[in-house]
């Protein structure tokens, strides 16, 4: 079963290059949004069931909008897409809750993180 999702990223376009990769599978994106605290207050609205969560953004950056949104709802799940050298953050977002970290570009790869949760 498909799940809803909600983008996080402050490029409109890497926004359209995640709904495009998602697409095909039959999960859902159920909001957008351009920065971390955004992405705070479409979580408390939509409730979706994973988030992708970009790193570095204006504002509320990925890590902080993640403890927030984590603080709100412990059970969140998110999944940190970044171009941004994994093993600086892998273990930073890891220990925060996250539950995946993936390069953006690596579709295939985000779609699996989607797929394997519960």
């Amino acid at each position: 079963m498909g799940k809803q999702v909600l983008i996080v990223d402050d490029s409109s376009m890497m926004r359209k290059i995640i709904k495009k990769t998602l697409s095909p599978s039959d999960h859902t994106i159920v909001g957008e949004a351009k920065n971390g605290a955004e992405g705070l207050e479409l979580y408390k609205e939509l409730k979706p069931d994973v988030v992708t969560m970009d790193i570095t953004m204006r504002g509320m950056d990925g890590i902080t909008a993640a403890k927030e949104i984590l603080g709100y709802d412990k059970e969140a799940r998110i999944i940190f897409l970044s171009n941004l050298d994994e093993g600086r953050y892998r273990k930073e977002v890891e220990d925060l809750g996250a539950v995946g970290f993936t390069n953006k570009h690596r579709g295939n790869r985000i779609i699996e993180l989607i797929d394997q949760l519960d």
